[in-house]
């Protein structure tokens, strides 16, 4: 069954002999074996192959996170298909937007979501799984035999996870099964995980943090998980004395510190803790370190990259830098074709196994930030220490990171300005000490217009996901711009930088 290209079949080897051990434990069910949950991945694969799945057919899935969840993109992938995981918060115009632009073999959603998917699933074909792994899928996997993995090549598509990036429009980012074999096996060697870990997997499964990082990396180490809905502190606080790592966003560390209960008794058997997909605050690691005796390990990765950089396991973890480029991931940081003086501030790239294959459907877009060299332009403002660590100091665009998600603005801001009573508007991201940014709208509304920032809010809710939403609407009289006419975002920023201060 082993093929050294294919990401499935590198998992089995990486598994083998621990098809007895509990892979997956949980607060409300009992638990799943190494051995059942490939079985159930090849049961899953095999359904989808009698849906018409073929190799390099997408799957599109917008479900809550189940161990059938995690199923659905190991069958997938072994069916040579090609996961396409989407936010469980996209609202259907959303989702619509993302079935036009992939047009997948299979949609998998919400039961409670079926009706209006169908209207715009096209030649989709639609199946539901719920939040207990029940569904009209798991009903067509009953029965199903052994599956043998279909054969991929190394560059052949894994996974298709869109992003804002630096443009308006949401891209298909196209990750190789090498992309993610490579660097699963990087941080798994990196981080040091072996079988006697436990991870704390408490992140959404729809994003490259939760779906390649933890649970590519714990297969990878024959690791077991504490498989967690969501962020939910009782359960991460009663799972850490039996755990040994916790894969969380800042948002996760920020929240655990407002708990008693977070002591050095209680994080002792722990020997991990990694916060990535937003900047964590030098406070946030002064009062991590203070109260559970630990060093919150930051790292660096883009959906496009996977993880590029990372502070180092042995070694000084430097609050507010993202550490080195990890083994095998090249970096510099360029400003006009040339590469910067150490401390000097350019636009970080990156190179390695780990960087995409491009843009779904994209090529000229592509061109522009994949470079031929195999360069990769990240659009992040970054500068290197005299030590070699880098710290991510901006972006270049007006990308928000709010909770580890992405927000371009220009999607929120086209949607205020068609509203009746809306000049115009701008949206910036200030920072948050719970979610790394907050987005935040500052409104100008028509001469004698009575829009009000609640009546903004109400239309957004329903147009937006709710990480998209801004948590705060500011009414202007006018935005501040430039002699050439052009809103001058970093003046909005600086104003309103202390609004959650």
């Amino acid at each position: 069954m082993y093929d050294e290209n294919h990401l499935i079949s590198q998992l089995y080897a990486a598994c083998e002999g621990h098809e007895t051990r509990n892979f997956a434990t949980f607060p409300a069910r009992a638990s799943v074996t190494f051995g059942e949950l490939f079985a159930g991945a090849e049961r899953t694969a095999a359904a989808l192959v009698a849906m018409g799945v073929q190799p390099g057919d997408r799957v599109a899935v917008q479900v809550e996170k189940t161990i059938e969840a995690i199923q659905l993109y190991l069958g997938t992938v072994m069916a040579g298909g090609v996961f396409l995981p989407l936010n469980t918060a996209y609202t259907v115009p959303e989702v619509a937007y993302f079935l036009g632009d992939a047009t997948p073999r299979v949609l998998v959603c919400d039961p409670a979501r079926r009706d209006e998917m169908e209207q715009i699933a096209g030649a989709a074909r639609v199946v539901t799984l719920d939040g207990t792994g029940l569904g009209t899928l798991t009903d067509a996997v009953v029965g199903r035999g052994r599956f043998e993995p279909v054969p991929r090549g190394p560059d052949d598509l894994a996974a298709i996870l869109y992003t804002s990036g630096t443009t308006g429009r949401s891209k298909g980012a196209m990750l190789s099964h090498d992309n993610l074999a490579s660097n699963s096996l990087t941080l798994r060697d990196y981080w040091q995980f072996t079988y006697a870990d436990v991870l704390i997997h408490a992140l959404p499964i729809f994003h490259t943090h939760g779906l390649f990082v933890a649970t590519n990396v714990a297969l990878f180490a024959g690791a077991r998980v504490v498989f967690l809905s969501g962020f939910n502190a009782d359960q991460i606080l009663e799972a850490m004395p039996q755990a040994t790592a916790l894969m969380g966003v800042p948002t996760f560390y920020t929240r655990l510190l407002q708990d008693p209960r977070l002591t050095p008794q209680r994080a002792a058997n722990m020997r991990l803790f990694i916060s990535g997909s937003a900047p964590l605050l030098v406070d946030t690691h002064e009062q991590w370190q203070a109260r559970t005796g630990h060093r919150i390990l930051e790292r660096y990765g883009m959906t496009e990259t996977n993880m590029s950089t990372s502070n180092p396991y042995e070694g000084e973890r430097r609050a507010g830098t993202v550490g080195f480029p990890l083994p095998g991931v090249e970096a510099r940081i360029m400003d006009q074709g040339h590469e910067v003086a150490r401390g000097e501030t350019g636009v970080l790239e990156v190179r390695g196994a780990n960087v995409f294959r491009g843009y779904w459907q994209m090529p000229e877009k592509t061109a522009e930030e994949l470079q031929a060299d195999g360069w990769f332009i990240t659009g992040d403002l970054a500068r290197q220490d005299a030590d070699g660590y880098i710290t991510i100091v901006g972006r270049q665009k007006d990308l928000v990171i709010t909770g580890g998600f992405n927000v371009y603005p220009k999607e929120v801001e086209s949607l205020i300005d068609d509203l009746p009573g809306v000049l115009e508007s701008a949206v910036i991201g200030v920072a948050h000490p719970d979610f790394g940014e907050a987005v935040v709208a500052v409104v100008v509304p028509e001469a004698d217009a009575s829009i009000t920032a609640a009546a903004i809010a109400q239309a957004l809710s329903v147009r937006l996901a709710k990480f998209k939403q801004p948590k705060q609407i500011v009414l202007v009289s006018e935005l501040p711009r430039n002699t050439m006419g052009k809103v001058q975002k970093k003046a909005l920023r600086e104003d309103y930088a202390d609004l959650y201060a």
